[in-house]
């Protein structure tokens, strides 16, 4: 029984080391620990007067190979290998710490996974997170979209509305991008729509655009929301929000994702 044991054993460890799943979070893990997961900070200005507002934390691999993995692909990993909460604390962690560094008092955007809100002490670990920064709560967004909310809409709500009595901002971010289901504006505590890049694409030159960004905007308004735009690329597009209301933008007309040193230049400008 012992021989067959060990057989069983040696098996397990084989398998550990030759499936690839393992091996990824294996890599990521040690990524993380090693530095290669960088913070890349997005400006987010005044649709009224172009001041700087803030800015929304993005992450972004330096794989060894040379490879650069991106946000959206670099959570798709952290979530399929079981990092997804190590790799959000790492993000926050650091993105939280720079903001502290900030020249002014602006707002700092984190994006929240299915994974964090699946946590039941999400919200704990989120005011701890900003408790031991000092970061004030009511300088913080976290942003969430669709795909994080399927899950399990009633669980969500309750996280949300925890986080939301702390002081902090709750974000729809990528609004019109998926099935816009009207049910969450009702249900859930939100502060913000942040309207997906394909919903001001054509502002600038299309009426029947313009007229789907008035129809939300005049929603979101009743509801006591602020909108802010993502996505902006062109002047025209930009003169087009200020008119019709939205309260904030972001986008490479402003500026690119930039580094924290970056960042921090801007906020002394």
């Amino acid at each position: 029984m012992e021989r067959i044991d060990l057989e069983l054993d040696r098996r397990r460890r084989r398998d550990r080391r030759t499936d690839p799943r393992s091996a990824e979070a294996a890599q990521l893990y040690e990524a993380i620990g090693r530095g290669e997961i960088e913070i890349l900070f997005q400006p987010q200005f005044s649709a009224a007067d172009g001041a700087l507002l803030g800015a929304e934390a993005l992450a972004r691999w330096r794989h060894p190979e040379q490879v650069l993995i991106d946000g959206a692909a670099l959570f798709e990993i952290a979530e399929r290998v079981g990092l997804a909460r190590h790799l959000w604390r790492h993000v926050a962690r650091t993105a939280l710490g720079e903001a502290m560094g900030w020249h002014k008092a602006l707002r700092l955007s984190l994006n929240v996974t299915a994974a964090d809100l699946a946590e039941d002490e999400f919200p704990e670990q989120v005011a701890a997170a900003f408790g031991r920064a000092g970061f004030p709560g009511d300088r913080l967004t976290l942003e969430i979209t669709e795909q994080v909310l399927v899950a399990d809409l009633d669980r969500s709500a309750e996280r949300l509305r925890q986080l939301a009595d702390l002081g902090i901002r709750i974000a729809l971010d990528d609004f019109g991008a998926g099935f816009c289901n009207f049910g969450y504006l009702k249900r859930l505590p939100l502060h913000c729509l942040k309207l997906d890049r394909s919903m001001a694409e054509g502002i600038d030159d299309n009426p029947r655009d313009l007229a789907v960004l008035r129809g939300i905007l005049a929603m979101a308004h009743a509801l006591g929301l602020d909108v802010v735009a993502e996505g902006i690329e062109r002047e025209a597009q930009r003169e087009a929000i200020a008119r019709e209301g939205c309260a904030a933008w972001q986008g490479f007309l402003g500026a690119r994702p930039m580094l924290p040193k970056e960042f921090a230049k801007l906020t002394m400008s």
